[in-house]
């Protein structure tokens, strides 16, 4: 998919709203509080005015401003532009998990994703759903990221949790702890490590990705003492992508991985299982993390937190995680470009490959 821009240079951010309930319209008016955005990116915050200058009265956000357009083609650069998505008038229900939350949540994110499909805008950033109340006929889903590797062909997807250099991603993902074991295979593990050596490369411009591998068990299972999977599965994929020469190191025992700091000599890990990386990727970067769905076709990125039931309406809420979802969405829609053009010229390839 090109990349297209503004006039001047700016990428077309989609803004998908999520749970209306929630903190999602907070941290987006938040982030677009400050002006200096409009020089990063042009935002579409698919929504309805009404709602938002309800929310944006309740929170006194007085220094967000938006322009109101009726489809993506009336786009305004410069301005933070909310397409009306839906026209009826919706009432906010602050820290209520209701079925208009998912409603609307669901309408917001598949506008969106229509628009960035057709080429109308260069990525998309979601707020966050509430799992529970938007399933739905076209939303049938464990989460956002199984929903856009369905609808953008992401057979080799993976879901990863970028923080400046710590970059965690996983083999299984939304899914109950007690099936981890049973849905992870040499095959999988593998597919998961090429997938996230491809996206250190053309996302993040590391020539030569050095990942990390953890493995399941406590201490990496002891030598088959306290399980089998490393011997079995994890061992056996490291060798396989060791001989298509990926730089892969591992199994690792997480705890001690994390906790004495040797993830930082690594441009990527991959836990087996949700909360064994998110966990201390959370405890390390909970306000600058961002939840990026690597191996598709389009840039998706969300921040890495939750609706926030618990603090919605109260001006409590963070941005500080959605702006760095806008901002790797554009450093990585612009590293794909830059990818792009080296690889489809040889002469350029080839003296990149020598520098490097």
């Amino acid at each position: 998919m090109a990349t297209q821009h503004d006039g001047e240079g700016r990428i077309r951010i989609g803004i998908s709203v999520g749970d209306i309930n929630g903190i999602g319209l907070e941290v987006i008016m938040k982030t677009f509080e400050d002006h200096r955005m409009l020089t990063v990116c042009t935002p579409v915050i698919y929504c309805n005015h009404r709602i938002l200058s309800h929310q944006k009265k309740v929170l006194e956000l007085a220094d967000f401003n938006f322009t109101s357009i009726k489809n993506i083609d009336s786009l305004i650069y410069k301005k933070v532009n909310v397409l009306n998505t839906w026209e009826e008038d919706v009432q906010t229900e602050f820290g209520q998990a209701t079925p208009n939350g998912g409603k609307y949540a669901f309408k917001s994110l598949e506008a969106a994703a229509i628009d960035l499909h057709k080429g109308k805008t260069d990525a998309i950033v979601t707020a966050p759903i509430n799992k529970s109340n938007i399933q739905q006929p076209g939303f049938e889903f464990p989460g956002q990221t199984e929903y856009f590797a369905d609808k953008f062909d992401g057979k080799n997807y993976i879901m990863m949790l970028v923080s400046g250099d710590l970059r965690v991603g996983v083999v299984t993902g939304h899914i109950p702890l007690k099936k981890v074991s049973e849905s992870i295979s040499i095959d999988k593990i593998l597919q998961k490590i090429r997938a996230m050596n491809k996206s250190l490369k053309e996302d993040f411009g590391i020539d030569k990705p050095k990942i990390a591998v953890l493995g399941i068990n406590p201490h990496s299972g002891d030598n088959g003492l306290i399980g089998s999977e490393e011997k079995d599965i994890i061992i056996p994929a490291i060798k396989k992508a060791f001989d298509e020469k990926l730089v892969v190191m591992g199994p690792y025992s997480a705890d001690g991985f994390f906790g004495s700091g040797i993830y930082n000599q690594f441009d990527g890990v991959l836990a087996m299982y949700h909360d064994q990386g998110l966990i201390p990727f959370k405890s390390l970067a909970f306000d600058s993390g961002v939840n990026f769905t690597a191996g598709l076709e389009i840039v998706r990125t969300s921040p890495d937190h939750g609706v926030g039931y618990d603090i919605a309406g109260k001006n409590l809420a963070s941005e500080s995680s959605f702006r760095e979802a806008i901002y790797l969405a554009c450093d990585i829609t612009e590293k794909r470009k830059e990818y792009s053009e080296i690889s489809n010229d040889p002469l350029r390839f080839s003296k990149h490959v020598r520098d490097h």
